[in-house]
C-alpha cells in the first residue's frame, strides 16, 4: 500500500507482544516475530505508531496500574535498541461490563487519539489479532484494518469465515466488519503498508 498512513494503530496482546493471560509481569514480556524490525521500518518510513489496547485486567483487579505500567516500561526498553518509539498509548482500564465507551471495538480510544495528536482516519491504519481491532477500524473510518494471524488471530480469522493465508499477506473484499488485510504477523503488516501500490 503506498502512500504510506501517517498513523498506524496497534493493539499490544498478541500482536506487538505475545499473547499472555492478563499479563502484568515485565519478565514475561516477549515481541512477537519480526516485531521490533517491524515498527522500526514504518517509523523511518515516517509512519507514527500508537498503542491501542484494552486491559480489561486493571478493571476486573488482575493487576495493578503498576504492574500495567513496569509492562509498558518493559515493552519500550525492547524497542528502543530498534529505534522504535510509541508516539502514545491510548488504554481502556475498564471490564467488559462496565458499559464504558473506550473500550474497543467503541472508537473512544480514537476519539482520544485523534483530539490529542490531530490524526485524521483516511491516513491511520489498525492492526490487531482480534475481530474487536477490526471493529474498532470499521467504527472509527480508518484507512484499514489488519487482522494479523499471532495471538487471537488464527481465532478470529476462522471465526470471520476468511481464505486460508498463502502469501504473507492477503487483500480482502470491503466489508463492513471483516479485515481490508489479512497478514501472517507484525513484520508482515509492516511490509504490506511499506509495498508500492
Amino acid at each position: 500500500m503506498s502512500p504510506w498512513p501517517l498513523n498506524v494503530l496497534l493493539d499490544r496482546d498478541g500482536t506487538v507482544v505475545e499473547e499472555r493471560h492478563y499479563l502484568c509481569d515485565p519478565k514475561q514480556v516477549r515481541l512477537t516475530p519480526g516485531a521490533g524490525p517491524a515498527l522500526a521500518a514504518l517509523a523511518r518510513a515516517g509512519c507514527r505508531l500508537f498503542l491501542v489496547t484494552n486491559q480489561s485486567g486493571l478493571g476486573r483487579g488482575c493487576f495493578s496500574q503498576d504492574q500495567y505500567q513496569a509492562v509498558q516500561d518493559r515493552l519500550a526498553e525492547m524497542l528502543r535498541p530498534f529505534g522504535a518509539v510509541f508516539t502514545a498509548t491510548a488504554m481502556c482500564p475498564h471490564a467488559p461490563d462496565a458499559d464504558c465507551a473506550c473500550r474497543k471495538p467503541l472508537p473512544g480510544l480514537w476519539e482520544e487519539l485523534r483530539r490529542c495528536h490531530g490524526l485524521l482516519p483516511e491516513q491511520t491504519i489498525m492492526i490487531g489479532d482480534k475481530a474487536a481491532d477490526v471493529l474498532f477500524a470499521k467504527a472509527c473510518g480508518l484507512a484499514a484494518a489488519v487482522l494479523v494471524l499471532t495471538g487471537h488471530g488464527r481465532k478470529a480469522a476462522l471465526d470471520m469465515g476468511l481464505p486460508e493465508l498463502h502469501p504473507e499477506w492477503l487483500e480482502l473484499p470491503a466489508s463492513p466488519d471483516r479485515p481490508d488485510v489479512l497478514a501472517k504477523d507484525l513484520a508482515a503488516a509492516g511490509r504490506w503498508i511499506l509495498s508500492p501500490a
